[in-house]
């Protein structure tokens, strides 16, 4: 992989990879339940390839519910997997559940 996914251990770590990205952050948020972990491991597949094909123009983030509650709570997530298109530090975009490679450019090239 080209571009990294970012993997935040904490809420202070998520907001610093914010502050910090000059390009829109695509967040996604993942849970370690059991009917979480296969939907949020096919996210995980999907996000890679979406961080090297827009690299340069999007910075990628693989958010724990878990280990980011503050993160959690200020974009209103309530399942995994979930995501938040961020410009500029405001979500121009959200949605939960799994999606398709396709799905995900969809959302990215309507923002970007």
């Amino acid at each position: 992989m080209a571009k990294p996914v970012h993997q935040p251990r904490e809420d202070a770590e998520f907001d610093f990879i914010l502050r910090m990205s000059a390009v829109p952050v695509l967040a996604y948020f993942t849970g370690t339940w059991p009917k979480a972990i296969e939907p949020c491991r096919a996210m995980d597949l999907v996000v890679g390839d979406i961080a090297d094909e827009y690299t340069g123009r999007l910075t990628a983030v693989r958010t724990d519910i878990t280990r980011c509650p503050a993160a959690t709570r200020r974009y209103g997530i309530t399942g995994a997997p979930s995501y938040v298109l961020l410009k500029e530090g405001e979500a121009v975009a959200h949605g939960t559940g799994s999606l398709t490679i396709a799905e995900v450019r969809g959302v990215l090239d309507g923002h970007l």
